[in-house]
């Protein structure tokens, strides 16, 4: 059996790729009638503090924002636009 056919069988071929996940800089949540954007790193934080702010609207639970359904498609959009992920 060639190099080639035993790494074939055993399934533990040199050639093949792993898939990378894309990391996600906000986990999106939704509570019956609110979304909450929760920040999943330094640079997802940082976006908040600069297109929300701790000080928009009621946000006791900064630096997750809390924000309605009506907004949430806009603010998805920013994120995506300025390169981030929100899953």
């Amino acid at each position: 059996m060639s190099s080639h056919d035993s790494f074939a069988a055993s399934g533990n071929s040199p050639t093949r790729k792993k898939k990378t996940a894309i990391k996600a800089n906000f986990r999106i949540e939704f509570h019956t009638s609110i979304y909450l954007i929760v920040p999943l790193c330094a640079s997802g934080r940082e976006w908040l503090d600069e297109h929300l702010g701790k000080d928009n609207g009621y946000q006791p639970y900064w630096p997750t924002a809390i924000v309605e359904p009506r907004y949430l498609g806009e603010i998805i959009a920013g994120i995506r636009r300025d390169g981030l992920v929100a899953r």
